[in-house]
């Protein structure tokens, strides 16, 4: 067996980072917008997004990065799919609070220009905007040699939604039901890790995948002139999956007239990113979360944990294990939402429930469980 592997020994310690965001956050000064005027703050649990008034809607905000990731790419001269993994962290998230994504700004640091590059960036970002239903308002492009050694992918992402139906998991209640989402594959977490891994076992990103690739609802982006075999690059460069659809579709379905329940119904949505389930937790103060009836994780996920010697609890903390998003839903209408969840997403599945059991995420059939993020 090699020597065990985690993301702290990886250079990522999610509790250091947890403990710098707190200090970061404790230090910021209070909004001078004052209530009831556009732009003043809204208070938000979870902290998926930002919320701020404006008229009888709220817009939201979130903004975040490709990550490490973005190294992989480098090493492959492969950008087709980082813009679509930059829109996916960032408008993932404003679905968690209730909002319908409508704009994206990007943010590209580089040591040098390099057109090509662009123009593959610039591809992958229109297809992004596709899939997000979003428009992309601009964009900075900064050279920054001395400050930035390899390309770097940020962005903002904006949406809005009706005051008074902004989803944030207050109102969950006992018994309520998770229903999962698969997820297309790692996403765009962990990557320090898994990079670790790929150079602990001596592996290239264009070498043939050592396990088998078969995944159920999930296609692999192929990188140009790719031959038969799937490579670990395209496994690992899979995009992070876009949920605009079906989840912005399911809150104007819950808002319409010919449906039973309503977006009150929808207690709750949880990106799984960073922290894999203990993303859960942030929902709620006081409820804990079964999971009983899991997603299957996708291949490659089993096959880092084995050649990396990474522990099914530190798993996973820190990938979605072929989860992307969680939607917990009033039990009287979890069958009728679920139903309609899976013809538009194959693969959705009701995986476990709220519950009271101290503020905790059980995995049950693994016996793993969380009690912080």
């Amino acid at each position: 067996m090699p020597d065990k592997m985690d993301y702290a020994s990886a250079g990522v310690d999610i509790d250091l980072e947890g403990s710098a965001v707190s200090s970061l956050i404790s230090s910021l000064t209070k909004s001078v917008r004052p209530s009831g005027t556009p732009g003043a703050p809204v208070d938000l649990p979870g902290g998926f997004g930002g919320l701020i008034e404006f008229g009888d809607h709220l817009l939201a905000l979130a903004t975040d990065g490709v990550g490490s990731k973005l190294q992989i790419a480098s090493a492959l001269n492969q950008w087709s799919g980082v813009g679509i993994d930059c829109m996916a962290m960032n408008v993932n998230d404003l679905l968690c609070v209730g909002a319908e994504p409508i704009a994206f700004v990007d943010y590209v640091a580089v040591p040098k220009p390099d057109p090509i590059v662009h123009a593959a960036l610039g591809a992958s970002l229109a297809e992004a905007c596709r899939q997000a239903r979003v428009t992309l308002a601009g964009g900075e492009t900064a050279s920054l040699p001395g400050i930035v050694t390899e390309l770097d992918l940020s962005g903002t992402a904006l949406g809005y939604l009706n005051k008074g139906e902004a989803i944030t998991g207050e109102n969950l209640e006992l018994g309520d039901i998770l229903i999962g989402l698969p997820s297309s594959g790692i996403h765009s977490n962990g990557y320090s890790l898994v990079r670790k891994i790929i150079e602990h076992v001596g592996a290239s990103y264009t070498d043939p995948a050592p396990f088998n690739c078969a995944s159920e609802y999930r296609d692999i982006m192929r990188f140009e002139n790719s031959n038969a075999d799937l490579t670990i690059g395209e496994i690992l460069l899979n995009p992070t999956r876009i949920y605009c659809d079906p989840v912005v579709d399911l809150i104007k379905h819950a808002q319409s007239d010919d449906t039973a329940y309503s977006v009150s119904d929808i207690r709750g949505i949880c990106h799984i990113t960073g922290g894999g389930l203990t993303n859960l937790l942030r929902l709620h103060d006081t409820f804990g979360w079964e999971i009983n009836d899991p997603i299957q994780p996708h291949p490659e996920f089993d096959w880092l944990a084995e050649v990396g010697g990474v522990e099914t609890w530190e798993m996973y903390r820190t990938f979605n294990m072929g989860c992307g998003m969680i939607i917990a839903v009033n039990k009287e209408f979890s069958e009728t939402i679920y139903h309609w969840l899976i013809q538009r997403m194959p693969g959705a599945k009701i995986i476990g429930k709220v519950v009271d059991n101290g503020r905790k995420v059980i995995h049950s059939p693994l016996g793993i469980e969380f009690s912080h993020y």
